[in-house]
């Protein structure tokens, strides 16, 4: 039976229409779990909490965090690339993603948290929390990730990143679009939209699993299906940081 591309859109860039076609397991060969999906999403959180850890550890004084944020920055984009094109590959790739991110997460969480003491562990408990609650309501059936529900995200998510692209070319030549990273009123509406979408780009990406596994898909896409979770979680965190200090920057 045809797939409807609707059913399989998703607002993550590394979970699109074409993510599970033609990827479906041989006979005979293990195919993708939920459960298997979830074991490889938190292994792959534990190693970037890890490496997270050593450079918040090391505090921002240290002359060697912006080496390793630049490295996990640069390093996470290349190897989410490399990902996204080479599926077969996640296993090995999925793990060192997450390593290198930790590394990038860990210096800016320490930035954030030397300017807006106790945000970070604020910031933490949000993303987990909002993870817990969204996959709570998504295996209640509380949310349904109907066909207009998932062109919704995609169209928001698609709308979030031409914006930040617009500002990211603005940059270049010293300018940008002041509003958006501002503290006022609209500023902060801005990043409340945001982390909304984001984290309802939770709720396409456990559907798309759940797709994955009923159609079959091999096992090496449970470390895929972890990279895309990883990708939207990074995402949220990082928004959810900047929200909390619009806040702050508001009192």
């Amino acid at each position: 039976m045809a797939t409807n591309p609707l059913a399989m859109r998703s607002g993550n860039p590394a979970l699109s229409a074409d993510t599970f076609r033609g990827t479906r397991a041989g006979v005979g060969e293990s195919t993708m779990t939920i459960q298997g999906t979830v074991n490889k999403t938190a292994l792959s959180l534990l190693i970037l909490m890890t490496t997270a850890s050593y450079t918040w550890n090391l505090g921002i004084g240290d002359a060697r965090v912006p080496a390793f944020m630049g490295v996990g920055i640069i390093g996470g984009l290349v190897l989410a690339m490399v990902t996204i094109f080479k599926k077969e590959w996640a296993g090995t790739t999925t793990p060192m993603y997450a390593a290198l991110e930790g590394l990038a997460l860990g210096g800016i969480s320490a930035t954030f948290e030397a300017r807006y003491p106790g945000l970070v562990s604020q910031a933490v408990f949000l993303t987990f929390g909002t993870l817990g609650a969204l996959l709570l309501a998504y295996r209640s059936g509380v949310i349904r990730a109907t066909e207009n529900f998932k062109l919704g995200i995609f169209a928001a998510t698609g709308g979030i990143a031409v914006i930040y692209l617009i500002n990211f070319v603005m940059s270049f030549f010293g300018s940008g679009i002041p509003m958006v990273h501002s503290s006022g009123t609209f500023g902060i509406v801005f990043s409340v939209i945001v982390v909304g979408v984001a984290a309802l780009n939770l709720v396409l990406d456990f559907d798309f699993i759940e797709q994955g596994a009923e159609q079959g898909a091999p096992k090496y896409m449970e470390w895929y299906g972890a990279f895309g979770l990883l990708v939207t979680l990074v995402w949220l965190y990082l928004e959810i940081l900047r929200l909390l200090s619009k806040l702050q920057d508001r009192r």
